[in-house]
């Protein structure tokens, strides 16, 4: 559980830089056949502050919208709402604009309709770095500028431009920008194609490395 959600505070970053997404929280997680609790303890929220996102009484943060698009098996667009464009092999940089996420950037970076999902994200300094994820699959990242702190289980890694990590997401992870200016990334996860996968994984948290 993220600080802000133990204590009632509200999310980082513009609401307004999201478009609404409550409808779609709700019906794709009763298109996964998930009730409230079960798609809470996945995506490690607890059930009253997943009910406030599909409420409109909050907005994710980009982390929450990626541990809940794996949930689904679906894309941070899908959540969000957006139109799908055609799946093509080439996307074009003047095509796709950045989504604002409690403070977080992203721009998609693939296709829509296949089994992983490609962003470029820009992480601030000191957003949702004490968050300690596990789930199933498999995530790639590329450091295309600033440092990055990665914890791997209980090493801890600072990656510089041109560096990358490819690892198994059961594995307890957690990023962080290392500078105040924020670190950019390519990020590569996989999607969950049965959602009840990851049912039996609770939350780990702790300490800012």
């Amino acid at each position: 559980m993220s600080p802000s959600e133990a204590s009632g505070a509200p999310e980082a970053g513009p609401a307004a830089d999201l478009p609404a997404v409550a409808p779609q929280l709700r019906e794709l997680r009763r298109r996964a056949s998930l009730t409230l609790e079960a798609a809470a303890r996945a995506a490690g929220l607890s059930p009253a502050h997943l009910s406030r996102l599909e409420t409109g009484q909050r907005q994710p943060s980009l982390p929450m919208l990626l541990a809940l698009a794996r949930i689904y098996g679906t894309t941070v667009s899908d959540l969000l709402g957006e139109t799908a464009a055609e799946r093509d092999a080439v996307v074009r940089a003047a095509d796709v604009e950045p989504t604002a996420a409690g403070g977080w950037a992203y721009w998609p970076a693939g296709a829509p309709g296949r089994g992983m999902q490609a962003l470029r994200v820009q992480v601030p300094y000191g957003s949702q770095g004490d968050i300690v994820r596990v789930h199933p699959g498999e995530e790639w990242l590329y450091v295309l500028g600033g440092r990055l702190r990665l914890r791997l289980g209980d090493a801890t890694h600072l990656l510089t431009r041109g560096d990358s990590a490819h690892f198994d997401s059961l594995t307890p992870h957690r990023i962080a920008a290392a500078d105040p200016d924020g670190v950019e990334l390519l990020f590569v996860h996989t999607l969950l194609q049965s959602p009840t996968a990851t049912l039996c994984l609770g939350p780990l948290t702790g300490g800012t490395p």
